[in-house]
């Protein structure tokens, strides 16, 4: 904490930001790791990732802070323990998405069960419609926590979904077709003053749709 200048009483707070480029970006060299050790937050800038175009070009995987359990109370607190949970399950996902892509390599994607092409559209949909950001667009340059929570659960609601349907035989190209996961895909450029609306629309759309696969799946058995 910090007494502001210009005015009496007022506070804030003063952050310091350290930053290391390794030569190469390799990561595993000492002074990388020195700073590893001590800093409790890290942002891994990511080069493969600006030259995707993916901005802000923070690699998930590599990346961390350890404050998250002192900060989880107000989570709970503001927007429901969905939100860490969801948080969470997302991780996981983008974990295997890194693990699958090895095998994807060696043997190709066709080979993957339905499962783990979902997992791979499901971790797809996390960078591309989540994560990544357009920052010459104000409506994505920055969202509330509340909007982040809503996106966040209707693209895991989705996967949740997908599952059930999967498991009835649905055909996952025809669910990944649905016009709400289209929808879902420009849901992050919903205007600031309607995307609780919209998304909310989405996600009944969402059941709607896939539970009329389901159906349709049952009837050609």
């Amino acid at each position: 904490m910090v007494q502001c200048m210009g005015s009496d009483g007022r506070t804030g707070s003063l952050t310091a930001v350290g930053a290391v480029s390794p030569p190469g970006g390799d990561l595993s060299e000492p002074v990388s790791q020195g700073t590893m050790r001590i800093v409790k937050v890290f942002w891994s800038l990511d080069a493969s990732l600006a030259y995707r175009r993916h901005f802000p070009a923070i690699n998930w995987l590599n990346s961390y802070s350890l404050y998250l359990d002192s900060m989880r109370p107000w989570f709970d607190e503001n927007l429901g323990p969905e939100f860490m949970t969801n948080r969470s399950r997302a991780m996981h996902l983008l974990q295997e998405e890194n693990e699958l892509n090895e095998i994807v390599q060696l043997v190709g994607k066709d080979s993957l069960s339905a499962g783990d092409q979902l997992t791979l559209e499901i971790a797809r949909m996390l960078r591309e419609d989540f994560l990544q950001q357009n920052a010459f667009m104000d409506v994505d340059s920055y969202s509330s926590f509340d909007r982040q929570k809503r996106l966040l659960g209707l693209i895991l609601h989705f996967e949740n979904l997908c599952r059930g349907a999967i498991a009835k035989n649905v055909d996952l190209q025809t669910l990944f077709a649905t016009p709400s996961r289209e929808r879902l895909g420009w849901a992050k450029y919903t205007e600031a003053d309607k995307y609780a609306e919209e998304y909310e629309q989405i996600g009944q759309d969402m059941d709607r749709e896939v539970n009329e696969l389901i159906r349709k799946a049952g009837e050609d058995e």
